[in-house]
């Protein structure tokens, strides 16, 4: 019977994934089975249970399975998932997570690096790339010996030198072995990581970090017989080194009292032997490097005999850098050998010296430390003194005006520059006579004054404090670097060209425009260089293509990975999964399609069609129309959201999910239920905000105009210049006007109509909180009217406790054993940390006596793992709880728990938080709210809930624009301002504005062309009800 059991298990494994008793979070133990190799789309409502099963159970259970199998050495390197609440899987492969999650901060890494086609172009310019002179633009050559033996002689006469053989520059290792076939074959000395040795007595080496040891060949001082001697020992250093040399001042270069100077090779006289051992002859005329002057004054002959292994350390010697290879005859400019890691940034052989590769360079931006020039000095026109209480600074700003003869209340913009170079830039040696008193005492001094900014940059250098730095941090920015101009690679890096480009050039380029060039590549090569390239041009080629084929033909190669959204980086990892070629994976993704406009919404589907076709099982969590009629099989869960969900509510292929009566996913595909299009505002033309000649990023000096008390979308295709002037222009730079906000507007002339509002919002993605103490009911507000009515009950106030009690932040009421948190984090080294219950508490995050008092049975604790939807009815007798609950209801939030963990919320999730705060506030009126894609992980039934909070805030006069793709929202927007055409450098124009009606009619619009049949499905739709409405 088991043999029977087994041999079907083992047939159902290979077509299906077979799941039983699911419970992960609101999952009610179910049963599915999913066929492998296919395209399967989870969806439903937001909080039904989706991500539950795809990421937390099925993921979670194949990442930990292959882990398992791995050494426990190589476990402590990866992170293990925990074994989901799940009876039984199989059919199960290694599994692989594309999430929405920013690929990474660090600034090193970028779009090249991450998808490997910058490790391909470092390749091609390494292999055929040609170096150029940048002082005569001409190719560079090889240099013969008889050009380095001149260079040295046109060196001062008496200019003590060593020849040096490079024969390791920054590589790891021990080199034992190559050190003692150096002894062996008669050198004498070598200088390692910058300090020389006796060879005999070199020191031990650590594998683990990288060095540089150079082979003392020779020591001489320059003379005008020495030719032949330097002939000679530049060939051995050449052979020695594989075709480079290095000649180093064995003192301050030209001194003109040379013997007067310590060598760091005192004591050492006549060359170094031949190869064979033997020591070799003197030539005619050549002085070998002197000893000191003894106490008499008069030189040594005689060979030292030092026991000291050690003999000199000197810390950056002049060197030139000679090259049997590449040297410009003019200038002299060399460049080592042309290798790889030359055009790494990440490598100290190839970064930028002045920046360290990062190709930029942070200073304290004049504009953000006097943000508005209009104000005076007395009303706060320098920013990091304007909110200070101390009498320090306008006591400063008086000595300053008697000094310069102004007056505090003088606007800054009519300070003469002379006086504002002063204040913001120091005195130079003009001292002024400073008066101060603190209320203690009294005194005067007389001294320069520093300078505001350079009194910034010195405190931001000098301190040790992480919020000291941060605060002043504020009043710095980014500029490319000076030496680099923000390329990141040294001069000899970018002297190397293929096709008269360097790599930081290409690596500027779009992957629409990059790929297009590199096309050309073969055109510029011979027939050789053609066939070394051949590979690594195909590599970058089809690297590229995956790249355009997610929709990221906007993206540079050198976009910092930090600076991504998540969706952007989702599809970058996507892009780079197609390139590895693996097959028999099973890949989970999240909503691929979030930020992609319909336009390029076909060519990821088809690239989910071609991770399918390797031979992949492909399950994507996802919401959007064109992607459940795509896939082969659709999983509908639901039928609500949180405990109203976790069930599966339909299956099958999606004409199965449309004939499903019971599927709201499947009625809204067929047209049954749809958001409908309200009625349209007319725009006042006198009541508008407008952006002039914005020309941040993209952008190509657009003026736009925003109705307000309107519903306004900014749409176009990716990298079209929405967020730059919607987030990056118009709301940066009216918050700076109106909250005083330190963050600089990206360049534009001015804002207009800036009277007709007196707030502005942007409602982001970003967590609500840092920490996991921060939680929904913290961050709306609710929980402090919450620990007031307990507060309030008979038995608190018998017991006299104060809303503080109710606190798991403070000290008093909350479990001090875990401190609140309600759990207690376990180190388990090569397994994944536990988190266990705290056993004190139980979780509950507060003490016996806190959780003693009860309201209608419940205690604090239990209230924060109430849901939304429970506690509202829970605090329906208390109207400040109970509103803010509702509101977070309307916003489709009544799934999650009042102490949720803010970490533990999507980014979707914690926009609606913020909404539903916005929403709780009394509304004036003139309020501006911004939101960037607000629809990012919601069901169709969601955004139209969506909908009707956000036309509510239009209808109480209030101006909302959003950045959107869906044609849902777009279809309901009164006014829309359409960006592009194109991505990147083809978009940064309005290609069409006005009602949507009017967009649809743009020729040069894509959004018009996919918003066509949409409107016209809407409008048939109202036709049909107003039909039957008349019949009835």
């Amino acid at each position: 019977m088991d043999e029977v059991i087994r041999a079907k298990r083992q047939h159902n494994s290979q077509r299906a994934i077979t799941i039983r008793g699911a419970r992960e979070h609101n999952l009610k133990n179910i049963d599915v089975e999913i066929p492998r190799d296919k395209l399967v789309v989870f969806t439903g409502l937001s909080g039904s249970g989706k991500s539950s099963l795809a990421f937390d159970t099925i993921y979670a259970e194949g990442q930990r399975r292959y882990v398992e199998s791995l050494s426990a050495y190589a476990r402590q390197f990866l992170e293990m998932m925990q074994k989901p609440d799940v009876d039984q899987i199989d059919g199960l492969s290694p599994a692989i997570s594309i999430e929405q999650k920013t690929t990474s901060k660090n600034p090193r890494s970028t779009v090249g690096t991450v998808t490997e086609i910058y490790d391909y172009m470092r390749l091609l310019w390494a292999r055929v790339g040609v170096p150029y002179s940048p002082a005569t633009g001409l190719p560079i050559e090889s240099q013969i010996v008889s050009q380095m033996v001149d260079r040295v002689l046109a060196l001062p006469e008496g200019t003590r030198l060593y020849l040096l053989a490079p024969v390791v520059r920054g590589r790891k290792g021990e080199y034992r072995k190559e050190l003692a076939e150096y002894l062996k074959k008669g050198f004498q000395r070598v200088k390692i990581d910058g300090t020389f040795y006796e060879l005999a007595d070199a020191p031990t080496l650590d594998k683990k970090f990288p060095h540089d040891i150079d082979v003392v060949v020779d020591r001489i001082v320059v003379r005008p017989d020495i030719s032949q001697r330097l002939a000679e020992s530049f060939e051995t250093a050449l052979k020695l080194a594989e075709g480079l040399a290095v000649i180093e001042y064995a003192d301050a270069p030209a001194s003109a009292d040379s013997a007067s100077v310590t060598s760091p090779l005192a004591g050492e006289v006549g060359a170094k032997r031949r190869e064979g051992g033997k020591p070799r002859a003197q030539a005619s005329g050549a002085t070998p490097l002197p000893d000191p002057p003894p106490q008499g004054g008069r030189e040594q002959s005689e060979p030292a005999t030092k026991k000291v292994a050690k003999i000199h350390d000197k810390s950056g010697p002049e060197r030139i850098l000679f090259s049997e290879k590449f040297a410009c005859p003019v200038s002299g400019f060399t460049i080592p050998e042309i290798e790889p890691r030359l055009f790494s940034f990440n490598n100290p052989y190839g970064a930028c010296p002045a920046c360290g590769g990062l190709g930029i360079e942070q200073h304290i931006d004049e504009d953000l430390v006097i943000p508005d020039k209009e104000l005076s000095l007395r009303k706060g026109a320098i920013a990091p003194w304007a909110k200070s209480s101390s009498p320090y600074y306008i006591q400063t700003l008086t000595a300053l005006g008697k000094f310069y003869k102004f007056t505090l209340d003088t606007k800054w913009k009519d300070l003469p520059k002379k006086t504002q170079n002063a204040l913001l830039h120091g005195s130079g040696d003009d001292e002024i006579k400073f008066s101060y008193e603190d209320g203690v005492r009294s005194y005067d001094t007389k001294k320069p004054f520093e300078g505001v900014i350079t009194n910034l940059d010195r405190r931001y250098r000098e301190t040790e404090s992480e919020w000291a730095r941060e605060e002043l941090g504020k009043y710095f920015s980014d500029i490319p670097c000076e030496a680099c101009h923000g390329y990141r690679l040294k001069p000899e890096a970018l002297c190397v060209k293929i096709g008269g480009k360097h790599i930081g050039e290409i690596s500027e380029l779009s992957v629409r425009r990059a790929g297009e060039w590199f096309e050309t590549v073969p055109k510029a090569l011979n027939a050789q260089q053609n066939e070394i390239a051949a590979r690594v041009l195909k590599e970058i080629r089809e690297r590229l293509t995956f790249l355009l084929d997610v929709g990221l033909n906007y993206l540079t190669l050198a976009r910092a990975s930090g600076t991504l959204s998540g969706g952007e980086s989702q599809r970058i990892r996507l892009a780079s999964q197609i390139g590895s070629g693996l097959t028999g994976v099973l890949y989970v993704l999240d909503e691929p399609s979030i930020g992609l406009h319909q336009r390029d919404n076909a060519r990821l589907l088809e690239t989910l069609k071609r991770l399918r076709d390797l031979g992949n099982t492909v399950i994507v969590v996802e919401h959007d129309e064109d992607a459940i009629r795509l896939a082969d099989y659709v999983l509908d869960i639901g039928p609500g959201a949180g405990t109203h969900g976790g069930h599966i509510v339909a299956q099958g292929t999606p004409a199965d999910i449309m004939r499903n009566p019971n599927s709201l996913t499947g009625k809204y595909l067929t047209g049954e239920l749809s958001v409908e299009i309200p009625e349209r505002r007319p725009p006042n033309h006198r009541r508008t905000i407008k952006v002039v000649n914005a020309r941040g990023n993209n952008l190509k000096n657009v003026s736009a105009e925003i109705p307000l008390g309107l519903f306004t979308c900014v749409t176009g295709v990716s990298g079209g210049g929405k967020s730059t002037l919607l987030i990056d222009t118009l709301y940066k730079a009216i918050a700076r006007k109106l909250n005083n906000a330190s963050e600089g507007a990206a360049p534009h002339d001015r804002i207009e109509g800036l009277e007709h509002i007196d707030k502005i919002i942007d409602i982001d993605q970003s967590p609500i909180g840092r920490t996991p103490r921060s939680n929904p009911a913290t961050y709306t507000g609710a929980f402090t009217p919450i620990r007031e009515w307990f507060a309030g009950l008979p038995e608190a106030k018998a017991r006299g406790y104060e809303p503080g009690r109710f606190s798991f932040n403070v000290k008093g009421g909350r479990c001090e054993a875990c401190e609140g948190d309600g759990v207690l984090k376990i180190e388990m080294h090569f397994l994944p940390d536990v988190y266990v219950t705290c056993d004190v508490c139980k979780g509950k995050r507060y003490n016996r006596e806190t959780l003693e008092v009860l309201f209608k049975g419940k205690s604090i604790a239990d209230v924060l793992d109430m849901t939304v939807e429970e506690a509202a009815e829970f605090f329906k007798a208390v109207p400040r709880v109970r509103e803010t609950f509702k509101t977070l209801h309307r916003v489709g939030l009544d799934y999650i728990h009042v102490g949720q963990q803010a970490t533990t919320l999507s980014g979707g999730e914690a926009q609606r938080v913020k909404l539903a705060k916005e929403l709780s506030k009394r509304a004036t009126g003139r309020t501006l709210y911004i939101l960037d894609e607000p629809t990012t992980g919601l069901h169709f039934h969601d955004v139209k809930k969506l909908l009707e909070v956000l036309h509510e805030l239009v209808s109480q006069g209030n101006t909302v624009v959003v950045i959107e793709h869906n044609l849902e929202v777009i279809k309901t927007a009164d006014w829309v301002i359409d960006l592009g055409p194109e991505g990147g450098d083809g978009g940064g124009e309005i290609v069409a504005w006005g009602p949507p009606e009017d967009i649809v009619k743009a020729p040069r619009s894509y959004t018009g062309k996919f918003l066509a049949p949409v409107l016209a499905k809407a409008d048939g739709g109202r036709k049909k009800r107003g039909a039957s409405e008349a019949a009835e």
